[in-house]
């Protein structure tokens, strides 16, 4: 029978084989004919991609005259346009009216939904569930292809350990093994069962590399660090993702040992094509060739020509390729192979994704009335928008609150649509956000009285309100006394509805802008605008309950000690309200982890759970130990960290062997009671240290995980394999290796908590 199952496994395979080589066969015959009929500059064509005038943009330039340029085959795809009407027109420019009818591809920023808005990145990534992932990016894919998109800005697969910068919103935290599941999740979603499908978008995964380290935590800073982070943490991510068969890849804007991204052929052609035998295309971010003058690299020519020797096939909006490629080949610059195997890459997607059969795949109006924000779609976005929420106190279980009573929901975020979707929401359908106010509203009705008061603005410092949205906000035009006197009217009536209430709901944190792309800050608590708004409710005496909108951990060391509960709900989307009001009433019991640590306060970061012991690890009783004099150094909330309604009890773990050989398998188990008196969810959360190692390795690592549901007293057994591939790591020569010695296995519910076994692993 094994014999018969082998020899059926390797017909199979054959099959699978042969026909890869027929598809890649005639793909290569197709490209290498429409190739032959190909002049340079249709070539060149191939490798711009522009916006239209008038269209978003995230730099300081917008395309001229895109019709004539469609029309003479210099463009080879269109970035932020969206809508079946003005694509179809677009797509006709290129078919019909263009030499040789190439195709456009239509890409944009689809980074958390496309209409329907799910959790931020960050959000999403709390909720510890593949699966639902995945299906936000199926559902995502799904609508943007049925508003004529076929090309997505997405995955952010970023690993970032500091919260300054704002886009920490649009990943997947601070975990190499979390983020590398995310991302292969997020590009199954996109991509689909197959790039031909009629609902696939092409994943484009950003932004390569390193970018989530820029120095300080400002955007579009440097990166430095050295070799064995970059493969043992910072490059996982990505790669997870190209092996999962992400269709393009886009380049940073950061440098990488002293050479920009763009330009750095060991990281665009060594390790991305060499290494890891990526076989799609590599696009550049907005106007990053241009922006490798600002690193001084040269002119626009010269920089030009270092991108695409280093492995850039399409430029974004810069036109770099297209205006200096031609004089670059006549001077000997660059040759035509060069030009060609860029171009061949970009003929090669479009190729996949089924354009040449058919250029309107995307582009049906009859699709795109049925598909965009379904009811099914908004149901969806509800039940992944709580599990995305995280409990990170509950004092006195003040949580959850009765469907009874006055209510009162108080603060500047409370009745907000637009700060509900987060950043990179261009596009997500207004009419149908549900503010936190009618969330609650909806859920007590008719039992409860909800009363509602603003209580303050945002913040009343000027680069913070400039920045209320993604593109910027008009400068504050009041009078500094007439914002103070507003301030105090708002801060009055925000009391006396706060006086008659049972319970006070706040509802506080940062606009949309305040996170995603350009959205830095070096002080990441609440304002004090807003802050002055907490602390004259906590001195009502009544029960406060803070709700976070934001995009990024924040420092709530105040708040943690002074508020009764906290509920962290990131910006949850299109049915915001409906879900953190789920949540607040106990309809849903909280089972959100944080994937990014929370700092006491700014001084602490970098602060990651998964960090490196110094030769003189803390120790409070000694002075000459790694530490600070006036804050501990562990984060006020870990990784993996997240409260429930339930409390779950951890037996000791156990392991299979103590001493294991070779290549043989440890299996771990442990047991979890439910010992309250809700029904929840828990992830059950596997660390492994390597004490003894030829290198310095971590504290611990996250190696697995599992997300339970429990009645009350019921009690599971949760079982881990762990293989020597869990034990790997590069060493000081790169190698990819598992070395032999003693291990600590770790089990809990956070990377703090944790009960440990210890094992031997020749």
């Amino acid at each position: 029978m094994k014999r018969l199952v082998l020899i059926l496994f390797a017909v199979s395979y054959f099959l699978v084989s042969c026909q890869k080589t027929t598809h890649d066969k005639e793909m290569d015959r197709f490209i290498n004919d429409l190739m032959k009929k190909m002049t340079v500059e249709e070539k060149i064509g191939q490798m711009n991609l522009i916006t239209f005038t008038g269209g978003l943009a995230t730099g300081a330039t917008i395309s001229e005259g895109p019709a004539e340029k469609i029309r003479k085959g210099q463009v080879g795809a269109l970035l932020s346009v969206t809508g079946v009407e003005i694509l179809r027109k677009a797509q006709d420019l290129a078919v019909k009216e263009s030499r040789l009818g190439i195709p456009l591809f239509f890409g944009m920023d689809v980074i958390h939904g496309h209409r329907t808005i799910f959790p931020i990145p960050l959000g999403l990534s709390c909720t510890w569930d593949l699966e639902l992932i995945e299906k936000s990016a199926r559902i995502a894919a799904t609508e943007a292809s049925a508003d004529g998109l076929n090309w997505v800005y997405s995955p952010m697969v970023d690993l970032a350990r500091d919260p300054r910068w704002g886009r920490v919103a649009e990943g997947a935290g601070e975990d190499p093994y979390l983020g590398s599941l995310i991302a292969t999740a997020m590009v199954k979603g996109y991509q689909g069962p197959g790039l031909k499908d009629s609902a696939a978008v092409m994943a484009c995964v950003k932004h390569f590399a390193l970018y989530g380290a820029a120095e300080g935590g400002r955007d579009y800073n440097t990166v430095d660090m050295s070799l064995i982070r970059m493969y043992q943490d910072y490059l996982r991510p990505y790669k997870a993702a190209i092996q999962a068969g992400a269709g393009s890849i886009m380049t940073s804007f950061n440098d990488i040992n002293g050479i920009p991204s763009t330009a750095n052929k060991w990281l665009l052609t060594e390790v991305l094509r060499n290494q890891w035998g990526f076989k799609g295309f590599v696009v550049t971010d907005y106007t990053a060739i241009n922006e490798l003058s600002n690193h001084g690299l040269g002119n626009l020519q010269e920089v030009s020509v270092l991108a695409l020797k280093a492995g850039v096939d399409m430029d974004m909006v810069g036109e770099g390729f297209l205006t200096t490629l031609q004089k670059s080949l006549e001077e000997g610059k660059v040759t035509v192979t060069d030009i060609d195997n860029a171009c061949r890459r970009i003929l090669e997607a479009k190729y996949k994704m089924g354009l040449f059969e058919d250029p309107y795949r995307h582009l049906n109006e009859a699709r795109a009335k049925r598909e965009l924000t379904k009811p099914e779609n908004i149901t969806f976005a509800r039940e992944l928008a709580k599990r995305s929420l995280v409990l990170l106190k509950n004092e006195n279980n003040t949580l959850p609150l009765k469907k009874s009573g006055t209510i009162a929901v108080i603060g500047p975020l409370a009745d907000d649509q637009t700060d509900m979707l987060g950043t990179w929401a261009f596009f997500g359908d207004r009419q149908k956000i549900v503010t936190v106010l009618q969330g609650i509203k909806n859920i007590t009705w008719p039992t409860a009285k909800v009363i509602y008061a603003k209580g303050s603005e945002l913040s009343d410092v000027p680069g913070l309100m400039r920045a209320l949205t993604f593109f910027g906000t008009p400068g504050l035009a009041k009078k500094p006394e007439e914002v103070e006197a507003e301030a105090r009217k708002m801060l009055f009536e925000a009391l006396k509805t706060a006086q008659t209430a049972d319970v006070i709901v706040a509802v506080l944190g940062e606009a949309a802008g305040w996170s995603g792309e350009a959205a830095s800050c070096s002080d990441i608590g609440l304002p004090e605008t807003q802050k002055r708004l907490l602390k004259a409710l906590i001195e009502t005496n009544k029960p406060v309950v803070l709700v976070l909108i934001n995009g990024r951990p924040l420092t709530l060391e105040w708040e943690d000690k002074h508020v009764d509960a906290i509920l962290e709900a990131w910006a949850p989307g299109t049915e915001a309200g409906n879900a953190i009001a789920d949540v607040l009433f106990g309809d849903y019991n909280p089972s959100g982890k944080l994937t990014m640590s929370f700092p006491r306060n700014a001084g602490q970061i970098p602060v990651y759970y998964n960090h490196k012991n110094t030769g003189r690890p803390f120790d409070e009783r000694n002075k000459f130990t790694s530490k600070y004099l006036d804050v501990p150094n562990d984060p006020l909330y870990p990784f993996g960290y997240g409260l429930s309604y339930t409390t779950f009890e951890y037996g000791e773990p156990s392991v299979s062997n103590t001493n294991i050989k070779g290549d043989d398998t440890l299996t771990v188990k442990t047991t979890i009671t439910n010992t309250g008196k809700f029904a929840g969810e828990e992830v059950v959360q596997l660390y492994i240290q390597d004490p003894v190692a030829s290198i310095s390795r971590p504290v611990k690592e996250l190696k697995g995980f599992r997300k339970i549901n429990l009645q009350p007293g019921e009690t599971k057994e949760i079982t881990f394999t762990v293989t020597t591939e869990d034990l790997k790591f590069y060493n000081a020569d790169l190698k990819y290796v598992r070395e032999p010695g003693d291990f600590i296995i770790y089990v809990g519910p956070n990377s703090r908590d944790l009960k440990q076994v210890k094992v031997k692993w020749e």
